[in-house]
């Protein structure tokens, strides 16, 4: 039985049915749960939008297109979002399809256990063998003061009611300079909207390597007119106003909305009486294979609290189907395990950003010996073409052997590049082997070719 047909969930009962188990999942609300629904994908749909909305208006006449008119194009946002919706439906629709052609029963309800092999929904009683836990997360609110009733009159919202705003903010406050603030800042701006980020660290995007998150600063600051305030203590809410603190002096903005984007926290309702071992953050407690304390009992995904991403928690669907499978006897299985450390992470931005293994910062901290280059994608035709020269390609490796320790991109097309880094750590590849690898001519990737290339022979081919 899974409970959560989300990411990790549908994933997890495809498999084990795939594996020859009577599987049944159940789903409170939608299928494909926050990701297809209120997350990963509405959130690329729209910020496609803004993409071509900003090419058009800022690289059209560089790129020899004069529009016929003098009247700028204006964005649609009725259509845009109906577009979203679209995207949306169609992929939910297919993940239905998919439990169903697999012969996975489904049923839409809310699910509470009564012990371990028992779960009730709807009224009815239904028992299992197994149980997988992919109840996933929402996101996190703040107890200050204002914010509830920030909250009930609309003007505070989370990632999930920014997705289907009435009409384009001429000014939007974004607390929290992570992931998804910083994805919504760039959505918004690039459609004209005046966007403030307040960010309690140092600074945005904290966990990334320093050169990259310093170039994405100063992009968001000189293209897209951010105003950024770092060190910021938010302190209340005030009517369409945010008060906040640095060095002791209290600021105030003032914008349409306020998005309050503080990271997540896990969903665990309907099963904190059964015995699970939970940890501080209420995320429950999983090994490698998604086993739990209990025995029979898995978890997987954002409820883990490890790596709150859509593509960890589908691989964690297979590996905790293939666990179960494999202690069932059935033909097949395979003893597979999850790697935390070899998790890349993608931010949607513009310009784009992914990462794979440590950073520099981490590896200077850990007193371990590493060699790093930086290819800059002004250097790749591929880039001159497109008219999007902004970024690199930056790969961290350990000296002698040449593993690599850590992949930084930011660019166009970083999203997709950064697969070819998590292919080599899986294969225990090296650096010698990408630089001998042939990069297609002429694509982005060739600056990950060039990249491995310096930190082989000690020499750039094309700097």
């Amino acid at each position: 039985m899974v409970v959560g047909a989300g990411i990790g969930g549908y994933v997890s009962a495809i498999k084990t049915a795939q594996l020859g188990l009577k599987t049944l999942i159940i789903e409170k609300q939608y299928y494909g749960g926050v990701c297809l629904n209120v997350g990963c994908i509405p959130t690329k749909s729209l910020l496609r939008t803004a993409k071509v909305f900003e090419d058009i208006v800022h690289k059209a006449a560089n790129l020899g297109i004069d529009m016929k008119t003098k009247d700028e194009p204006s964005i649609n946002w009725d259509k845009a979002l109906e577009r979203k919706d679209g995207v949306v439906n169609k992929l939910t629709s297919g993940v239905k399809a998919l439990l169903t052609k697999n012969g996975v029963k489904q049923i839409i309800g809310e699910a509470s256990a009564l012990d371990k092999n028992t779960i009730t929904v709807n009224g009815k009683k239904y028992h299992c063998d197994n149980l997988i836990i992919a109840s996933g997360s929402v996101p996190n609110e703040l107890p200050l003061p204002g914010f509830a009733e920030g909250r009930n009159s609309g003007f505070l919202i989370d990632s999930t009611k920014i997705l289907s705003l009435p009409k384009i903010p001429k000014a939007l406050t974004v607390i929290g300079g992570g992931v998804i603030g910083i994805e919504f800042g760039c959505l918004f701006a690039a459609l004209g909207t005046k966007v403030t980020v307040i960010e309690g660290a140092p600074k945005i995007l904290p966990m990334l390597d320093q050169d990259v998150t310093a170039l994405m600063t100063k992009t968001l600051k000189e293209k897209y007119k951010i105003e950024i305030f770092t060190n910021a203590k938010v302190k209340e809410v005030k009517g369409k106003s945010v008060v906040f603190e640095i060095d002791g002096k209290e600021q105030t903005v003032k914008s349409d909305y306020c998005l309050e984007s503080i990271g997540r926290k896990t969903v665990t309702k309907g099963f904190d009486g059964i015995g699970l071992e939970l940890s501080e953050r209420k995320s429950i407690i999983a090994n490698d294979y998604g086993e739990t304390n209990l025995d029979g009992v898995y978890a997987i995904g954002d409820v883990t609290s490890k790596i709150m991403l859509a593509h960890v928690a589908s691989h964690a669907g297979i590996v905790t189907a293939n666990r179960i499978a494999l202690k069932a006897n059935k033909p097949g299985a395979e003893d597979i395990k999850m790697d935390y450390s070899k998790i890349p992470s993608c931010i949607y931005s513009h310009p784009e950003i992914a990462m794979i293994g440590k950073t520099e910062q981490q590896l200077k901290a850990e007193g371990v010996e590493y060699k790093t280059f930086k290819f800059p994608f002004a250097a790749i035709g591929k880039a001159l073409a497109d008219d999007d020269t902004t970024g690199f390609v930056k790969i961290i490796c350990e000296p002698k052997y040449k593993t690599l320790l850590g992949a930084h991109i930011i660019g166009n097309r970083a999203t997709d590049m950064i697969s070819e880094f998590t292919t080599l750590i899986e294969c225990e590849g090296t650096i010698t082997e990408l630089a001998r690898a042939i990069h297609p001519h002429p694509t982005m990737s060739e600056a990950i070719g060039e990249a491995a290339e310096a930190l082989e022979s000690g020499k750039s081919l094309n700097l």
